[in-house]
């Protein structure tokens, strides 16, 4: 069997129009129109390329009978949708069942292939497969329990910047705290900021993420603040506290040689900010009452650009506003902890097809998202928050959020 990868389709399956097929995917800068799928891994394009066969609709068969690709169309294209299971399988195998010379490149090869000729044997089905929000892990019922928790607390105590929010007509893909919603059937992510009022020019990864997805919760690590130096400019931006709505989209948009999958606000016109507009590098509740040289509260301002994104291996905060995942380890559903230090990669110039990096944990993230999402669900409802609101519930405490830190950036 030749190998299987981003492009690959079975003899006859070949789309007859590349451009619709990849419309719903290529919605952002210079993936519009583009008729060859994005490798953003290889930082290249993948044409379509046909085989003799119907390998790829055996592999899509097989992830979706192991539990990795619950919405699979069948359809005998290696897309988008089946690279992201293959990587999840991959990861699987590598985090779950030990094999630590698997690489999760999202490439079919040999290699796989023998794991993948040993599990249709054994009939397995993944731990991912088996659970649902119906179904869900005590981890995550207890973070859904949290989010309730949270919007009773700021709904009646919403502080000054929420009380600007309540105060606005339109809030575009940020909501206001009497109308945050934690329904099971969607996806959720919950940023937890840490440190954002102490003054700092270079900010740390020190932010924590927990992804509700499928009855699970997996957790990573980043920054959810701006380092001035990436920037480049004195008042920065830091999203507000509270829920967002972000769907599926890409990063760099505009920058060929580095365009990858990210999350991006939801609405075009974007989610809301606070700048620094007081100079001290953090973010305060005084930011809310500068005012401009007309004596009028500068106040919360709407950002189309912060996405949730990529941010190496963590060495470096990425941030210029946007909220940012590094790729060195993550908590799996069990919360334990899975270094990927082996084969992610810390910048871009390691996402070449000789180096065989990967932006490795920000690609299980973003994978379990492309593959779990429900059917006809595009985005997902960040909910950001700061690691003292985690006393709201005994099954945490503020603690919590620097002990998981520690944990994941041991390895």
């Amino acid at each position: 069997m030749a190998v299987l990868y981003l492009g690959s389709c079975d003899a006859g399956k070949t789309p007859s129009s590349r451009k619709d097929f990849l419309k719903p995917y290529h919605i952002d800068g210079l993936l519009i129109n583009k008729v060859s799928f994005r490798d953003d891994d290889r930082t290249k394009w993948r044409s379509f390329r046909e085989g003799t066969g119907d390998d790829v609709l055996k592999l899509q068969r097989f992830l979706f009978n192991a539990g990795f690709m619950p919405r699979s169309a069948f359809d005998g294209v290696f897309g988008y949708v089946t690279q992201a299971a293959v990587r999840l399988f991959q990861e699987y195998v590598r985090s779950m069942e030990g094999v630590t010379n698997m690489v999760p490149d999202g490439m079919v090869g040999s290699g796989t292939m023998d794991h993948i000729t040993r599990w249709e044997r054994e009939n397995k089905v993944s731990d991912w497969g088996k659970m649902s929000s119906q179904n869900p892990s005590k981890s995550y019922s207890d973070w859904m329990q949290l989010l309730q928790q949270a919007k009773q607390h700021y709904t009646n105590n919403p502080g000054p910047i929420l009380q600007h929010l309540n105060k606005l007509t339109n809030t575009y893909s940020t909501k206001k705290p009497a109308d945050w919603t934690f329904n099971t059937s969607d996806i959720h992510l919950i940023g937890i900021r840490r440190k954002q009022t102490e003054s700092a020019v270079r900010r740390e990864n020190d932010d924590l993420f927990v992804l509700l997805i499928n009855g699970m919760a997996f957790t990573f690590w980043g920054s959810t603040d701006a380092s001035v130096n990436m920037a480049k400019r004195k008042d920065e931006a830091f999203l507000i506290e509270g829920q967002h709505l972000y769907r599926f989209g890409w990063h760099k948009i505009s920058v060929e040689s580095k365009i990858y999958r990210a999350l991006k606000p939801k609405n075009p016109k974007g989610v809301m900010i606070i700048r620094d507009w007081d100079n001290d590098n953090a973010y305060t509740d005084k930011d809310i009452q500068v005012k401009d040289n007309q004596g009028n509260v500068k106040g919360l301002r709407v950002n189309p650009s912060i996405n949730i994104h990529w941010t190496g291996i963590g060495r470096s905060n990425f941030s210029a506003g946007c909220q940012v995942i590094a790729g060195k380890s993550y908590l799996n559903h069990k919360n334990e902890l899975q270094d990927c230090s082996k084969f992610a990669s810390s910048s871009y110039s390691g996402l070449t097809t000789s180096n065989k990096k990967t932006k490795g944990a920000y690609n299980v993230f973003t994978d379990l998202i492309l593959c779990y999402a429900p059917k006809q669900v595009t985005h997902l409802y960040y909910t950001l928050g700061r690691e003292a609101s985690l006393d709201l519930s005994h099954n945490f405490g503020s603690q919590y959020a620097e002990e998981v830190l520690n944990r994941l950036k041991s390895v």
